[in-house]
């Protein structure tokens, strides 16, 4: 707690493992040369973004490599997939890392990049949370100022 220093290793070593793990999963070409990255991530929290399930399948398994050769793990069950074909969820597709399958955005919801995803794929519920939360933060505020 409070090491400044610690956040910035975290980080480091956990670049090097994702750096390592894109390898694996060979270019993900957009047309015109460029490419995008299959791995997104901040400090622990990453998303994996390929167009195949084979890709997607070969990065779990050399991620899961470079993590246990760090004497790290994953945790499958505070994981989730998300498999799209066709523009629909694609339910028969089931990942597996540590040998144990990861949960489908189907089977429970899942907190990424500090976004929530549900099955339904539909943003109409957090236009109405942020509503909400904005009117009991005025609520406070208005309360507060009343007070003092």
């Amino acid at each position: 707690m409070g090491c400044t220093i610690s956040p910035t290793l975290s980080v480091m070593a956990m670049e090097v493992i994702l750096k390592a793990g894109e390898d694996s999963a060979g270019p993900a070409n957009l047309g015109g040369g460029s490419y995008m990255a299959p791995l997104k991530a901040f400090m622990n929290d990453t998303a994996i973004i390929c167009s195949k399930k084979d890709e997607t399948r070969r990065m779990l398994k050399r991620l899961d490599v470079l993590i246990a050769w760090r004497r790290m793990k994953f945790k499958p069950k505070k994981s989730c997939s998300l498999s799209l074909r066709k523009g629909k969820i694609d339910v028969t597709t089931i990942f597996t890392v540590a040998n144990q399958q990861v949960p489908t955005v189907i089977q429970e919801p899942v907190k990424s990049l500090g976004r929530w995803y549900f099955s339904s794929m539909k943003d109409t519920k957090k236009g109405l949370e942020t509503v909400e939360l904005a009117t009991e933060g005025l609520l406070a505020i208005n309360r507060y100022g009343l007070q003092g």
